[in-house]
């Protein structure tokens, strides 16, 4: 059997109208490959599938919401928020640590990166249209 996480929210919390997406990957270390993300869902079909797939494997399966934010303050206030959280639960931050060290390490020769603008809320809104018409036909 495998295990199924997820956010213990009340009942009136305004994430539970939210879309979800499942994350389902190896449960030890001793399986490599790469995490299968799927959705979105309404939460309630998220966590049945969920169950339903760790059910006889050794998997783990993550069940969260999808935030549907469209500026890039909104995304960096919630990794703000995060890593606040993450502070004052006094969780092991060394691994966090040793990822953003990685991810400055990296072998990439930033000459020939290019600037991009992040996309207007407009230009968002319209790509949010266009995936609920894709899973609705």
């Amino acid at each position: 059997m495998g295990t199924l996480v997820t956010l213990d929210l009340p009942a009136d919390a305004p994430a539970l109208t939210l879309p979800w997406i499942i994350t389902v990957g190896p449960l030890n270390d001793e399986e490599e490959w790469e995490p299968v993300v799927c959705g979105p869902y309404e939460r309630a079909h998220a966590l049945a599938l969920a169950e339903a797939v760790v059910a006889d494997e050794e998997l783990m399966a993550v069940v969260e919401p999808l935030q549907p934010h469209v500026t890039v303050d909104q995304i960096q206030g919630d990794i703000a928020a995060s890593r606040m959280a993450a502070e004052n639960e006094d969780l092991e931050t060394a691994a966090l640590d040793a990822e953003l060290a990685d991810f400055e390490d990296h072998d990439h020769d930033h000459d020939d990166d290019h600037t991009h603008e992040p996309p207007s809320v407009d230009e968002i809104r319209a790509g949010f249209a266009r995936i609920a018409a894709k899973l609705t036909n």
